[in-house]
C-alpha cells in the first residue's frame, strides 16, 4: 500500500494536540503567525449590520492591513473604547451596538484610511 500523506505526531502527552503543518504545539504553531496582513486596496471601511442578528446591529471593520497578533490588540482596544462587547472572526472586527462614528474617528487618529460603507 502506498502512503499519499505525510505521517506525523498529532498528539503528544507533554505538549498536547500538534499542528499538522509545522509540528509544533498548538499554542506555539508557527503556521499562523506568518500571516502579516490582508491583501487590499489599503482602506479600512467600517459598516452596519442586522443580518442574522434578530434586529439587533453590529458595526463591522474590514480591511485593517495588520497582522493577527495586532488586529485582536486593535480589537480590544476598539471594545474598550465604545464601551461593548464585540468579537474577532475571519479577520472583521465586530463591536456590538451602532458605534461607527466612533470607530471612524479612533481608527482616522490611528493614522488608517477610514470610509463609511453602507447606507
Amino acid at each position: 500500500m502506498k502512503r499519499t500523506q505525510k505521517s506525523g505526531l498529532v498528539y503528544s502527552t507533554e505538549y498536547g494536540r500538534c499542528c499538522p503543518g509545522c509540528g509544533h504545539p498548538l499554542k506555539q504553531c508557527r503556521c499562523t503567525t506568518t500571516n502579516s496582513g490582508a491583501t487590499g486596496d489599503g482602506i479600512v471601511r467600517v459598516s452596519r449590520q442586522t443580518k442574522g442578528r434578530k434586529g439587533s446591529g453590529v458595526s463591522l471593520i474590514t480591511g485593517v492591513p495588520l497582522s493577527d497578533q495586532e488586529l485582536k490588540k486593535l480589537a480590544k482596544d476598539l471594545k474598550k473604547r465604545c464601551g461593548s462587547g464585540g468579537t474577532l472572526k475571519n479577520r472583521i472586527i465586530e463591536i456590538q451596538g451602532d458605534h461607527r462614528e466612533t470607530l471612524v474617528e479612533e481608527l482616522q487618529s490611528r493614522g488608517f484610511t477610514v470610509k463609511r460603507a453602507g447606507g
